[in-house]
């Protein structure tokens, strides 16, 4: 096995089968031989080493095992060492050795190269063994052993010389190389542990020959990348990985030479007594040589102990720790390649829904989410291995995420990566250390990433020019990771990165090129044993692509890429080419009609696929393993002259109308994985008392859900049709359906056959809310042309059926809501709508018949804000009211008999106002006081603890569909939340945790500490110190400034100082406003006591204060919108209000003044009056007002002037040119995710 210089011979290497290395663990219930297990035990407890780190070795005599194909390929651990960053640089570290030392490490690696050749693995639950020699195991150790310990003896011997001298210069000399040399010996250690761990790896990239001779770092593989720990929290003794730390249940230390050790708790009595008798001796401590030469690290982590399939083994259930979590996936992105994870005993898949990429067990309908990006996935790669995925988006925070696919863990993440508009094209390397990404900017850029580094930028790129058109494919050549070519519509572009720089090539080809009509460009990919590539275009033709040099040409031009030109234009098929694959030394190719061919090298047709009665083919997915044939008959038979059987993997396939099959090619089974929508999502309602889900989308596809189980139920196509709304009557017998036509078909809920002999055929615009009275007596409609449709069920002839009542167009805008309910002094039904208009309309049902829908009251209920939703607020109190959430991020409840709005409360505020509100149902036996609100925003979900109050901690939200929301509902047990992406074609599930919601808000405190904190400056900020201030000023207006009776000093206002306090310390609200915050605080204990409220204390005027002012500070915009408005443009992009003009509109529209108080306030802001105005000195005297409101206020008043100088608020900044917003956009960073 070694030569004479201690060297392991190459010869020796070759003949050395390449072996796989089984975990040292016996399944539960087997018992492993003496001979195969207790040998090494005895051997590996002489030399101080683990049994567990001795491979199992075959000891009868026979070969090693076969290796099944079914089998992972060998791969790596992570390196246990890393060096640690010192204040010296280092030396020359190969100097400071001595000739044995080196012939020493030499022999390790060597050593470590042949081990690397003998590991073991398992793939999924099935274990085989294969090992070595165990000599040669046991051998490596006990050296590496006695190394560790020399290095050890003098790490010690030279601690204590440096105490000897301690004191003198020579001291810190003496530290200093101390320190060269731990790092030195740290950094040759870690390759010694590169070949030594190997026999422990299971990740998916063998340590090669060439990469143990030269030294290469074994950081540079991906899965060592992934596994890297960062930083260690000294005191804590947790690692920090990927932003999580990891508490190390055993105890770690570094030995002299920077080599990992773990300790039992026998171990460290006497170890520490060691330690002990050393520092006794001046020397230090192996836990002070730990801190001061290295780190130490876990030795083992997630994604290095992970197999295939163990995903959902070890998913962790991390939703009981959130209020809302996401647990299934309806739909997926068509546009984007569905992938073949695993096709074994599991038949994974992998694809993209919205911003999440779902791992799918078809055969046993699991799904893991892989959740990190804020926006919709644009692009998805998965490397040859099927170990690494890697997604990126388009949004504002654009991220690159690489994931492991057997642990499910992000690895790495780079930030900012394109940011002048996201990806827009992803591929990986064939050796999965490479990434190559093209941004979706106006300009893009073409960016090399080594992710398996800790580098944060690209290490080449490249701007593209625009008329290249939009690059969005992109792929490497499978020979050499320096090689790319991308694609748009017209042009194909070559690459060629070499010393960080990266090269590229755009060859000229037209139709005259060949004469013949190119078409357009779908996929490229390069040749796999030729140094060439094709491009597919949809006429059914492939363009050659090669490396052509004339005569004429200068030498700097004959290299890739700028020498590759198209040869030659195949005409193929009729069809479009929309996939383009290489798959065992052979090409593919997919069409518009779902044929599937093959072709080898030479582009000979060998095989095709033509009766799966497919769409366009997306994408084309192979299976990891390659064929392994039982019965070679049941294989198609090849087209060549042969006519031998084709023999070729199991693959899936992806269309572009959302239908994933796969393909058994030995029998030719076709099984159907996913049909989904292709199509936008807005129809959804559940069950009212089963575990039902009905979605229904724009194709016409309707399907009903068994969401407990996840499973399919039962599908219609209605044809030509596109479905808006979707309601379930109270008793869940009925299903309505509602269509972009204006049509209404209403269906039994189980086979989903029509109840009435034709659709309803009343509006004339899509039907977008539906809803039933709560006995099924009633049906109503609302459509986009702002109308209501009244339906009865009436008995004829012994049957009942349903008959159109009448319609009326009750709004002028948008209506929000369609709202059926009971009246409270009986069980008849109540239907309200509300609009964009701020009109709420209540319908008489009584008085309304065959061609009469009579309207009970119409009222305006919002002065400025538009109303998004409405819903019945449940009786927490002794009173009903109506919820309602407008678009000034405000929460209303109006009495359901008055109509008075007795409350006004902060709502959630997370980038746009709400949606939707629905009460989530309770259970009988449940506390009728713990009622909760479920919520959507433009792009997230979120949950509210009622009674609402302003309270921003009693809400939680998430992120789950960045595209829009369109829909939300919510299961009859209050289990389950579902979201409708509209555009994305998607439904999420919800699980809803309502303790964990219940325990968040108590972490933002009780009482008054949630409102202080929204004070600016909390508590002890100078607002509340003014606050404080005003309130007892207020007092003493009440009571008279120059009063001479004694002051009472208390801790209330009367409420008509409420106004004056608001508007002294900045909110100034309209008459409407003031009416309800009065009126809020007047009979907030009215139903109790009988009594109303004349006096507020400080603790209410806050909550008051914060619920009722802006959400987002002073409304500057809304004046600068108003002069748009009314305003003329007298200059270039500023617009102004005559003088007169603006007191008469003042006097006349909206809340308008009189001429006194026009007069009183506009003296008061030219500073005319006295200070305190009416308030102190009891009067005002107009005399004399006009003069000076000429001479204050201008002619012709501008939005700035009237804003600044009028009514002294801050004015807004303009926003910087145009180009030098372009400018910061390519070189400043995009802000940090904001995790709601």
């Amino acid at each position: 096995m070694e030569d004479g210089t201690g060297e392991t011979s190459p010869e020796k290497l070759e003949e050395s089968p390449t072996r796989v290395q089984e975990d040292a663990e016996t399944s539960k219930g087997e018992e492993a031989p003496k001979d195969v297990a207790e040998a090494p035990r005895e051997a590996s407890q002489e030399a101080g080493i683990a049994p567990e780190e001795v491979g199992l070795q075959r000891t009868d005599g026979q070969g090693p095992m076969e290796t099944t194909e079914d089998e992972e390929p060998p791969a790596q651990v992570p390196q246990k060492d890393l060096p640690m960053e010192t204040a010296t640089a280092p030396g020359p570290l190969e100097a400071s050795k001595d000739t044995a030392a080196q012939e020493e490490e030499e022999w390790i690696l060597a050593q470590g190269q042949k081990l690397s050749q003998d590991v073991l693995y398992k793939t999924g639950r099935k274990k085989e063994g294969l090992t070595r020699s165990e000599e040669t195991v046991l051998t490596m150790k006990v050296r590496a052993n006695k190394e560790k310990r020399l290095s050890l003896q003098q790490t010690f011997a030279a601690g204590r010389e440096g105490g000897q001298k301690s004191g003198s210069e020579d001291e810190a000399e003496q530290e200093g190389r101390i320190g060269k040399s731990s790092l030195g010996q740290t950094l040759q250690n870690g390759k010694m542990q590169e070949a030594e761990t190997a026999a422990d790896g299971v990740t998916g990239h063998p340590v090669t020959q060439e990469m143990v001779a030269s030294g290469e770092r074994q950081a540079d593989s991906p899965a060592v990348q992934a596994a890297s720990p960062i930083t260690r929290d000294s005191e804590g003794g947790s690692i920090q990985r990927g932003g999580s730390a990891i508490k190390a249940d055993t105890e770690l230390k570094l030995l002299g030479d920077g080599a990992l050790e773990v300790s039992s708790e026998e171990e460290r009595s006497g170890r520490e007594s060691r330690e002990k008798e050393i520092q006794d001796e001046g020397a230090p401590t192996e836990t002070q040589t730990t801190v001061s030469g290295m780190t130490p690290v876990e030795e083992e982590s997630v994604v290095t102990s992970a197999l295939p399939g163990m995903v959902f083994e070890n998913k962790s259930q991390l939703f009981t720790m959130h209020p809302l979590s996401l647990s299934w996936v309806f739909g997926y992105n068509s546009k984007l390649p569905v992938f073949n994870l695993l096709d074994e005993e599991y038949r994974m898949i992998l694809y993209v829904s919205s911003h999440t990429a779902v791992i799918h067990d078809v055969l046993r309908n699991q799904q893991f989410h892989l959740q990190g990006h804020s926006s919709c996935i644009s692009c998805i790669c998965l490397s040859d291995d099927r170990r690494w995925i890697a997604t990126a988006d388009q949004g504002p925070e654009s991220l690159v995420i690489v994931w492991d696919s057997y642990s499910a863990v992000p690895v790495h993440t780079i930030f900012d990566s394109h940011p002048e508009g996201g990806v827009g094209a992803i591929a990986i390397s064939h050796d999965s250390k490479f990434l190559a990404t093209i941004g979706a900017g106006e300009v893009q850029k073409v960016c090399i990433w080594r992710w398996t580094t800790l580098e944060t930028g690209p290490v080449c790129s490249v701007e593209l020019q625009t008329q290249f058109e939009f690059q969005d494919h992109i792929t490497f050549n499978s020979g050499d990771h320096r090689e790319l070519v991308s694609n748009s519509k017209t042009q194909v572009i070559f690459y060629a990165w070499e010393d960080n720089v990266l090269l590229y090539h755009a060859p000229f080809l037209t139709e005259k090129t060949f004469n013949k009509a190119v078409g357009i460009f779908s996929q490229s990919l390069f040749h796999f044993s030729k140094a060439q590539a094709i491009t597919g275009t949809m006429e059914g033709k492939l363009v050659i692509w090669d490396a052509v040099c004339p005569p004429t040409k200068s030498p700097n031009k004959c290299v890739k890429p700028y020498n590759m030109k198209a040869i030659k234009l195949v005409h193929l098929q009729k069809d479009g080419i929309t996939v383009l694959a290489a798959v065992d030394r052979n090409f593919v190719t997919c069409d518009v009609r779902g044929h599937i061919k093959f072709y080898d090298g030479d582009l000979q047709l060998l095989h095709w696929y033509s009766q799966l009665k497919l769409g366009p083919i997306r994408s084309i997915s192979f299976s990891k393993q390659p064929a392994c044939p039982v019965d070679v008959s049941k294989f198609s038979t090849s087209c060549t002259l042969s006519g031998q059987p084709f023999i070729v993997r199991n693959f899936i396939v992806s269309t572009s109308d959302a239908l994933t099959v796969h393909i058994r090619t030995e029998g030719l089974k076709v099984t159907k994985c996913l049909e989904e929508p292709n199509d936008a999502v807005h129809a959804l309602t559940c069950h009212p008392s089963k575990p039902l889900m009905a979605k229904g989308s724009c194709c016409g596809l309707l399907k009903v859900w068994n969401y407990k189980l996840n499973q399919y139920l039962v599908s219609r196509i209605f044809k030509g049709e596109s479905i808006r709304s979707l309601c379930y009557n109270h008793d869940g017998s009925l299903l309505a359906a509602g269509f972009a036509g204006g049509s209404v078909d209403i269906l039994d809920s189980i086979s989903l056959e029509d109840e009435c002999p034709e659709p309803f055929q009343d509006s004339r615009g899509a039907v977008i809310h539906m809803n039933f009275s709560h006995n099924s007596q009633y049906f109503a409609t609302a459509d986009e042309n702002m109308s209501v449709n009244l339906y009865a069920k009436m008995i004829v002839n012994k049957e009942s059926t349903w008959h159109r009542l009448a319609a009326l167009r009750s709004h002028y805008k948008p209506i929000c809501t369609l709202l059926f309910g009971v009246h409270l002094d009986s069980d008849e039904p109540r239907l309200l709508s509300l609009g964009e208009d701020r009109f709420l309309v209540e319908y008489d049902l009584k008085k309304s018949g065959r061609g009469k829908l009579a309207i009970l009251r119409r009222e305006r209920i919002e002065q400025n804000a538009v109303p998004m939703c409405i819903t019945w607020y449940p009786p927490l109190t002794t009173e009903y009211f109506f919820l309602t959430a407008n678009s000034h991020y405000k929460m209303k409840l109006y009495n359901v008999t008055t109509w008075l709005c007795r409350k006004t409360v902060l709502g959630p505020t997370y980038g746009s106002p709400l949606q939707k509100i629905l009460i989530l149902p309770t259970a009988e036996d449940n506390d009728p006081q713990k009622q909760h609100l479920a919520y959507i925003t433009k792009d997230k979900v979120g949950l509210q603890i009622l009674p609402v109050d302003g309270n921003p901690h009693k809400s939680s939200t998430f992120i789950c569909h960045p595209a829009g929301i369109s829909n939300l509902v919510s299961s009859y047990d209050a289990c389950h939340l579902f979201t409708a992406g509209g555009s994305d074609c998607t439904v999420m599930k919800w699980d809803v945790n309502l303790t964990a919601l219940e325990g968040a808000s108590q972490l933002g405190g009780e009482d008054l500490i949630p409102f202080y904190r929204l004070l600016d400056g909390g508590r002890e900020g100078e607002l509340f110190r003014e606050l404080e201030d005003y309130f007892y000023y207020a007092q003493l207006c009440h009571q008279g400034i120059n009063t001479m009776e004694p002051r009472k000093v208390s801790t209330h206002i009367p409420l008509e100082q409420v106004p004056l306090v608001m508007r002294a310390i900045g909110f100034y609200p309209t008459e409407g406003q003031i009416e309800d915050m009065l009126n809020e605080v007047k009979f907030s204990e009215y139903l109790e006591t009988g009594k109303q409220v004349t006096h507020i204390n400080l603790g209410d005027f806050i909550k008051l204060y914060i619920n009722h002012r802006p959400a987002f500070g002073l409304p500057v915009k809304e004046i600068q919108n108003a002069f748009q408005v009314l305003g003329l443009e007298k200059k270039i992009g500023e617009r102004t209000i005559n003088r007169d003009d603006l007191l008469f509109l003042l006097q006349r529209r909206g809340e308008h003044f009189t001429e006194e108080e026009l007069a009183e306030c506009l003296t008061t802001l030219l500073g005319v009056n006295p200070e305190g105005g009416r308030i102190e000195v009891g009067s005002y005297n107009a005399a004399g007002a006009d003069v000076f409101i000429e001479e204050g206020i201008p002619e012709e008043i501008t939005a700035a002037h009237f804003t600044a100088d009028l009514l002294g608020l801050p004015v807004p900044e303009p926003p910087p040119p145009k180009e030098a917003e372009t400018c910061n956009e390519l070189t400043s960073s995009v802000p940090s995710l904001n995790i709601s």
